[in-house]
């Protein structure tokens, strides 16, 4: 009855929202935009005397061509796609949650923080799990509360609490959680904590078991239940959830916890499984642009959790990849291999933006007018 509702009073939205630039298959679109920015990388490279051919073979090779490329594409993407469905998950319910690597830092403290308890292997992985979906999901609630409470939008309050995150872990790496042998980390991860190697000799760990697992797992809510229905209703038309019966406050929430969840998850990826050192570095080091990452993922992914599996993996394959072309036997300097890598993201990242660039320019109006909103209450204040 409530989805009777709900596309009786937003048909015209839905049709908008639904609207591509092609009229083709999502994922067609994405081949298609992929290889788009790959043709104009290529030409890139040749307009500055790189030989596109040679750089590209090379960056085949080292990202799929043997199980060792393949393995440290999947190292890379297994945080990815846990930091993507934090920004998908929350865009879903259309919200711009840009507060992951928040997350990520202060799920990372409690990862690291599990070094103080001596468990038997297996029962430490759990608890250190745990500890890393609290803690992402805790830091997650507030930015949530302010805009359940106060209106405060939450582009606004994910970039407070990154920094937060940001000076906080500082402090405490420094202080409580410092390493006695190397005052710029913290204590290392216990040993009976850290995942096994899947692939020796790589970084790739069965680690990345749980992201994909729970990226299924977050496919199967959003797509299969009550709820998961609620959210993307919500997200495609609030005024017409609201008169079907959805409490969007509701959708809110669950959505931030559930994005902090993921994030935490991805901290426990990191250190937990490919880092090397298993601990945090004070400027938090192998965490560093993990979410503003996954945001990108999650544009390329078309934010759907089975197409952040391939983006990722794909974002994997580019940074692996990208490594190689400096190496190979036509060499392409580290600022080309930026360059080419990020227009080939941008291109691939445009028909999901066109998708949702009704909902930014509503977010980006309403954003202006609480900024306002905000700064004349500081006047009439200071005037007082």
């Amino acid at each position: 009855m409530r989805e009777e509702k709900l596309e009786r009073n937003s048909p015209r939205y839905l049709r908008g929202i639904h609207r591509t630039l092609t009229g083709f298959h999502p994922a067609i679109e994405s081949v298609l935009a992929a290889i788009i920015g790959l043709l104009i990388g290529a030409v890139v490279m040749w307009l500055w005397g790189y030989d596109p051919i040679a750089a590209y073979s090379t960056m085949l090779k080292g990202a799929f061509a043997d199980k060792w490329g393949l393995a440290d594409s999947g190292a890379i993407a297994a945080p990815l796609i846990l930091t993507a469905l934090t920004f998908s998950i929350c865009l879903r319910a259309g919200m711009f949650n840009i507060g992951a690597e928040g997350q990520l830092i202060m799920a990372g403290l409690a990862v690291v923080s599990v070094g103080f308890f001596s468990l038997p292997p297996g029962l430490h992985h759990v608890v250190a799990l745990l500890f890393a979906m609290v803690a992402g999901a805790i830091w997650s609630i507030g930015p949530a509360l302010l805009k359940l409470t106060r209106g405060v939008h939450e582009v606004v309050s994910t970039i407070m609490f990154n920094w937060i995150a940001h000076f906080l872990a500082i402090y405490l790496i420094g202080t409580i959680l410092m390493n006695p042998r190397s005052a710029d980390q913290t204590i290392p991860v216990p040993s009976t904590a850290i995942f096994s190697k899947l692939v020796k000799g790589t970084d790739l760990t069965y680690a990345v078991f749980v992201a994909i697992g729970f990226s299924l797992i977050i496919y199967f809510i959003l797509w299969h239940t009550t709820i998961g229905y609620e959210v993307r209703a919500a997200g495609l038309n609030p005024s017409a959830a609201r008169y079907g019966g959805i409490k969007n406050k509701r959708t809110i929430l669950l959505s931030f916890i559930l994005g902090g969840v993921s994030a935490g998850l991805a901290a426990a990826m990191i250190l937990l499984g490919s880092s090397s050192t298993h601990a945090m570095y004070r400027l938090h080091g192998q965490l560093t642009n993990v979410g503003f990452d996954g945001m990108a993922v999650a544009m390329v992914g078309r934010n759907h959790p089975i197409g952040i599996l391939f983006s990722a993996l794909f974002f994997g394959g580019l940074n692996a990849g990208g490594r190689l072309m400096q190496l190979g036997s036509s060499p392409v300097p580290v600022q080309m291999v930026r360059l080419v890598m990020g227009v080939i993201v941008f291109t691939m990242s445009i028909p999901e933006l066109a998708r949702i660039f009704p909902a930014i320019r509503r977010y980006s109006v309403k954003l202006v007018r609480d900024l306002r909103q905000l700064g004349s209450s500081a006047g009439r204040r200071q005037s007082r």
